[in-house]
């Protein structure tokens, strides 16, 4: 993995992305579509999964960013249980529960692993490196 310079360089949230979008294309299916109260559950988690990452991220600081990770593998956990109540309400299809329920299992699993790095690394984030003073020297 190279440098990662912008939240939208990591795998997990590219493929949380693509999640998003599949999401939103059975959200239109026929009684999903009626279904306001799951269809807007489903819509705000699988896009929560995305937006955490992107906020921690932005804030700078690793500790903060696995705390935005938990809640993004947290979504990730709740969007599960709404792919079951999709499926017993007969809105999607076994086999797109089964592509879906996969491709969100798998997004919480690299999500979680990204966290366990976070854990170990040395490295605290932007916001704790020492400001540097005009023309690249060093405060004391």
């Amino acid at each position: 993995m190279g440098k990662i310079k912008r939240f939208e360089d990591f795998d997990f949230w590219q493929r949380a992305r693509a999640l998003n979008q599949e999401i939103y294309k059975i959200m239109n299916y026929e009684g999903l579509s009626k279904d306001y109260k799951l269809k807007e559950q489903m819509n705000g988690s699988s896009g929560s999964i995305m937006d955490n990452i992107a906020e921690g991220f932005e804030r700078d600081g690793s500790k903060e960013f696995k705390n935005f990770l938990g809640y993004s593998k947290g979504s990730a956990g709740e969007l599960k249980s709404q792919l079951y109540r999709a499926l017993d309400r007969n809105y999607i299809t076994k086999e797109e529960f089964d592509k879906l329920y996969d491709e969100t299992d798998q997004m919480g699993r690299m999500i979680g692993g990204f966290m366990n790095y976070l854990k170990i690394t040395e490295f605290k984030g932007n916001k704790f490196k020492e400001p540097e003073t005009p023309y690249g020297l060093t405060g004391n």
